[in-house]
């Protein structure tokens, strides 16, 4: 298989037995089979044909935030989307900003901040590419990518190319389409607004010192490790149970913010997954509650 990928796939852009605690921001998992940086649709193409042929498990990544690798790595291809891409289509009322699944929110924040682009400010920050915050509808401050979301590209695993719209994709909090892992996202269409530079730097600053002041910045951690619940915030029930700071091997309850699990020293997915299973048993005992990962957790 690894002769096969290398007529397709340039030898630097594949890695075998590689540690996907170098692909995510929890810095925490086994290695995978195969890793795979693709740079154009063709070579997705190549790549999921050849993975079908040697009947090999994808797994498709982008920045690597908000999931947790479990220990003994991943078996077979994992696939990240490496194609990054901004072009943007002005029009008289609004702007429609078409960017490749691989695209870093931050890199967009910045482009669109200079062409005096509103309506992204809410993503400025969160640690992830735009094919991943479609997929797990991403959202800060009162918004959620649903909300700007005009069209998506994305790819069955059998190659075939289609185009959704905003209704298609099935956005609920958290959640789209993509999460069962039918499509490969390709790229997105964003509807945004004209803004001026001044007010959209004043809210990106605005949303940049309330992560720094609000979230744990110094250790690495996957984002929010539980979602919000329909009738109570998730966070403020652990932090209640007295939980901040609880520690099991080298994963801690964040003393910053009791909805996050940080890798405060080398720790494994074991210690991870023992916390949080850990958190949600004395949430339930107190308060009757269930919490809900918003963390994916894969591999074996």
């Amino acid at each position: 298989m690894y002769e096969c990928l290398k007529k397709h796939i340039a030898i630097g852009k594949i890695y075998i037995d590689e540690p996907m605690k170098k692909h995510t921001t929890f810095k925490i998992g086994g290695n995978a089979d195969f890793l795979i940086k693709i740079k154009d649709v063709d070579e997705l193409k190549d790549a999921i044909a050849i993975a079908k042929k040697y009947n090999q498990n994808i797994t498709i990544l982008g920045n690597g935030s908000n999931v947790l690798v479990k220990d003994n790595g991943i078996r077979g291809i994992v696939i990240i989307i490496d194609i990054d891409k901004i072009e943007i289509q002005k029009e008289e009322k609004n702007v429609y900003v078409t960017v490749s699944a691989g695209t870093k929110l931050s890199i967009i924040a910045g482009k669109l901040l200079n062409e005096e682009i509103q309506g992204f400010e809410f993503a400025y920050g969160i640690p992830g590419t735009i094919g991943g915050a479609v997929r797990m509808n991403a959202g800060a401050h009162g918004k959620e990518m649903k909300d700007i979301v005009e069209k998506t590209l994305c790819m069955d695993y059998e190659g075939n190319i289609c185009e959704l719209n905003n209704d298609d994709q099935k956005f609920t909090y958290r959640n789209s389409l993509f999460s069962n892992k039918k499509y490969i996202i390709l790229e997105t269409t964003l509807k945004l607004e004209y803004g001026e530079k001044k007010k959209i730097q004043e809210k990106m600053d605005e949303y940049s010192k309330y992560r720094k002041d609000k979230q744990p910045m110094k250790y690495p951690n996957a984002g929010s490790t539980f979602k919000r619940g329909t009738d109570f915030i998730s966070s403020k029930l652990i932090d209640d149970c007295g939980l901040k700071g609880y520690t099991i091997g080298g994963a801690q309850v964040s003393t910053i913010h009791a909805g996050f699990i940080v890798n405060i020293s080398n720790a494994k997915a074991s210690d991870v997954i023992e916390l949080i299973e850990y958190v949600k048993k004395k949430v339930y005992e107190k308060y009757n509650k269930t919490l809900e990962n918003e963390i994916e957790i894969i591999g074996e």
